[in-house]
């Protein structure tokens, strides 16, 4: 009943993804949401996420930031990360995930994204073909309008989670 939802991989933290084995397989491309998937809502490029995009570069990466914040928001994360990236993106709608796909060089078949929402990240990725990745918030805390979202998230990972067991 939920598997248009499922993403194809459920991780505890972005940092936890082997890239290198994605890049193995054939993957060039990886999009990024930002809050509660690279660091905490709001938060600045902390030294782990800025270690992360200088290793997926150096193996070989495009990457892309896209999310659904306002400009400012995301050229603050990017200043000392330096990759391409589209604000106000209007996820899960496809426009800016092939836009960002585009700039990267890169099609539906070898890029993944990473996220933290089901129905912003997920949905749009699926929508538009490419492998997606979803990991765990970061934060538990966050906007009401979030919160309830994670609501309406919790019976779709449980599915997830007992139809994966059962593979």
């Amino acid at each position: 009943m939920f598997q248009y939802f499922y993403p194809h991989d459920y991780k505890d933290s972005t940092y936890e993804i082997d890239f290198e084995e994605y890049y193995k397989k054939g993957y060039r491309g990886v999009l990024f949401d930002i809050d509660n998937t690279l660091v905490m809502h709001g938060a600045d490029a902390d030294e782990r996420a800025k270690q992360l995009f200088i290793k997926l570069k150096e193996m070989g990466f495009a990457t892309c930031l896209i999310s659904n914040n306002k400009e400012e928001r995301v050229k603050r994360f990017n200043k000392n990360i330096k990759t391409k990236y589209i604000f106000k993106a209007g996820k899960p709608l496809k426009k800016n995930y092939i836009k960002a796909m585009e700039m990267m060089g890169t099609n539906p078949k070898n890029s993944i994204f990473v996220g933290d929402q089901i129905f912003t990240d997920v949905i749009g990725a699926k929508r538009c073909g490419m492998h997606c990745i979803l990991v765990k918030p970061i934060n538990p805390k966050e906007e009401i309008q979030i919160v309830l979202k994670r609501y309406l998230e919790r019976p779709i990972i449980k599915s997830y989670e007992k139809h994966k067991k059962n593979k």
